[in-house]
């Protein structure tokens, strides 16, 4: 059995930029400090900063005066930002910088009196977060259908955004439907759906059109992990999603020559490399990886994390 690995896979910018926050906060402040909901989707890496001082927590109100709070990577409502801000608290904003690109057009559009529609899952934390950004009724649609259920009162007023995990080909079909409905919608200058989502499944497309089976390494709960998938199968191959190497069942193999395996931009590569080991043991014999897109994107700390801030505390403990 052979296994081609894709090209990329795993963390993100963003997910590299939020991890970074909860730990550099930690080693600046000390434990514990506070994270609103879960600071990306994956129980790996949730549990490890748990495990090293970092409290989950799902309201504001759980968050004791003095303390400190980070917002995850999917972004809060604007309320819950201010409520926090209202609060003793030091806070860090982990939020994606392309959430945060999401969160400005919606204000700039609701300020020019659109009627907003989001492309999108509803109850998604970024959903939740986008939707929260403005006082106005925002629209969440995942299928075309609901493009004709909307009750608009002014058709040529309408704009559009899109969660930006969501799969590229589903936010493409939904954007046709509206611009049928809707002719003078008004869309992003950019699109919406982020770099690392598009590459991870342009990568994943061309891994199952290559192999018999896709394992897709990341926790249920994560949205490009599930795109993943269901882009993997939607080319036409098997594809399950997996946390870890705990949850292979052999029984997947038989009569499997080739497997792709790929990562959700919220998983650490260090689970890929724990399933590689784990189909080692099932009889593969060969690891290839495709070539594919080189992503170098880094994004800045927030000040009071940055690396002379570290310094500081480190002289402070001395």
């Amino acid at each position: 059995m052979k296994i081609l690995l894709a090209q990329p896979r795993g963390f993100c910018a963003g997910v590299d930029r939020a991890i970074a926050i909860v730990e550099r906060a930690l080693a600046v402040h000390g434990a514990p400090i506070y994270v609103r909901h879960e600071i990306v989707h994956n129980k790996h890496v949730v549990n490890s900063l748990r495990e090293k001082g970092s409290i989950f927590v799902n309201e504001i109100d759980e968050v004791p005066d003095g303390s400190v709070l980070v917002f995850s990577a999917h972004g809060v409502p604007k309320s819950v930002e201010e409520k926090a801000r209202a609060r003793d608290l030091t806070i860090y904003d982990a939020t994606c910088p392309l959430v945060t690109k999401v969160h400005m057009e919606v204000t700039k559009m609701h300020k020019q009196g659109y009627r907003i529609i989001m492309i999108g899952h509803a109850g998604h934390p970024e959903v939740e977060g986008t939707v929260g950004q403005v006082d106005s009724e925002i629209n969440v649609i995942e299928k075309p259908a609901q493009v004709w259920d909307l009750e608009v009162e002014n058709p040529e007023k309408v704009a559009y955004v899109s969660q930006t995990t969501i799969s590229y080909d589903d936010a493409k079909e939904l954007i046709q439907e509206l611009k049928k409905r809707f002719p003078l919608v008004a869309e992003p200058k950019k699109a919406d759906i982020c770099y690392a989502t598009q590459n991870r499944q342009d990568a994943v497309k061309e891994l199952a059109r290559r192999v018999d089976l896709v394992l897709v390494v990341g926790s249920k709960s994560s949205s490009n992990s599930n795109r993943l998938r269901e882009v993997a199968e939607g080319a036409g191959t098997k594809a399950y999603l997996l946390d870890d190497a705990g949850e292979i069942n052999p029984d997947w193999f038989e009569g499997i020559e080739r497997v792709g395996i790929t990562a959700g931009a919220s998983a650490p590569e260090i689970l890929v490399d724990e399933i590689v080991e784990k189909l080692k043991t099932l009889g593969a014999d060969e690891v290839g990886t495709m070539t594919g897109q080189q992503e170098d994107v880094k994004f800045p700390l927030p000040k009071g994390l940055w690396k002379k801030d570290l310094e500081n505390a480190r002289d402070n403990q001395k």
